[in-house]
């Protein structure tokens, strides 16, 4: 089998390290790839792997001042004696050196492509994001595309009363780290023209008392709901009328995925990743980015059309199935693993 060591320096939260556990116990479940994980002890994440079989290192992956546990740690992936080593974004990508293995840099983002030269080959999980790379002086034939896939795991609606929600009102829902990146400020000025809609916002970050002021600078304190980070947003997409996605750049939008799987019908901007996923008016609909008159002209038109909002979401589970779904992704990773080693 294919020794895998997969290096991963992500937070206790995020898209990125949501989907890295995915993957890994997804090839782990196939039987086909020998692989040790390499990864901050943060949350939950050691006790999801080791439940799923796959082993695990725990380190800390800091800066200057953490340079002995630098060289522990790759002291520990070279004994590990991987034929390939997949390391995720910056820092992972940064503290793993070129070595007896093929380095695999993933990419889920626009990020500086400094840290991540010196690998032998990258995977994007966009077409943007590759020609990014190979505009960045990356050669194209080892640049590889390859998607995230979802949460497919079988998700119970919560009531829509759920949160203090008054019955009967329309209920849209957004995630994710609440960062500028996201414009979770533009979804609230949007908000305010939709009358009586109530937003259900998952996710923490830097922004939250900057989101929370503006809720109440525009009268939103009673329609927003801030749900903090949860584990349960598949669930989420289950009870809610409709998701939006308002960021101002997103790599892929991985949450976009999870809105299709689950039939959840979604309004997106027409940012770098979910510009690239959606075809408007047949898997969600498009809008420009940081235009929080369009936002709510699009929320508005499916809250008032069920039947397009049915519509919609049944174009987008088909479609996801088609081209994302997590046997064909996990195919795709096998398959790059061979082709690399």
């Amino acid at each position: 089998m294919v020794r895998v060591a997969q290096v991963m320096a992500g937070a206790a939260q995020g898209g990125a390290e949501a989907f890295f556990t995915r993957l890994a116990t997804g090839l782990q479940a196939s039987g086909r790839i020998q692989q040790r994980a390499f990864i901050r002890d943060a949350g939950s994440r050691v006790d999801d792997l080791r439940a799923a079989g796959v082993s695990v290192d725990t380190w800390r992956f800091g800066g200057v001042v953490h340079q002995l546990d630098r060289w522990h740690f790759r002291r520990a992936l070279r004994s590990y004696h991987p034929d390939i080593v997949l390391a995720w974004m910056n820092r992972a990508t940064q503290a793993t050196p070129r070595g007896g293995y093929k380095l695999v840099s993933r990419l889920g983002n626009y990020y500086d492509l400094k840290y991540h030269r010196h690998a032998d080959f990258w995977v994007g999980n966009s077409a943007g994001i590759c020609d990014y790379l190979v505009q960045g002086g990356m050669p194209s034939h080892r640049v590889f595309r390859i998607p995230n896939f979802a949460n497919e795991a079988p998700a119970e609606a919560l009531p829509r009363t759920s949160f203090a929600t008054p019955p009967g009102v329309p209920v849209i829902l957004s995630a994710g780290r609440l960062h500028r990146d996201k414009a979770f400020d533009t979804l609230l000025q949007a908000l305010v023209l939709c009358t009586d809609a109530v937003l259900w916002l998952a996710g923490d970050g830097p922004e939250k008392p900057m989101l929370q002021q503006l809720c109440r600078d525009l009268g939103l304190e009673s329609r927003v709901r801030f749900l903090g980070w949860r584990q349960d947003v598949t669930s989420l997409m289950r009870s809610v009328d409709l998701f939006v996605c308002s960021s101002r750049h997103e790599g892929l939008g991985s949450i976009i995925l999870e809105s299709w799987a689950h039939g959840c019908p979604i309004v997106a901007t027409a940012a770098q990743g979910p510009g690239e996923l959606i075809d408007s008016g047949t898997t969600g609909l498009l809008v420009p980015v940081d235009k929080p008159d369009a936002l709510a002209t699009a929320i508005r038109e499916l809250l008032q059309n069920p039947a397009e909002r049915q519509q919609l979401a049944d174009n987008a589970r088909a479609h996801y199935y088609r081209q994302f779904s997590k046997s064909i992704i996990l195919q795709h990773y096998e398959e790059l693993f061979e082709t690399v080693r």
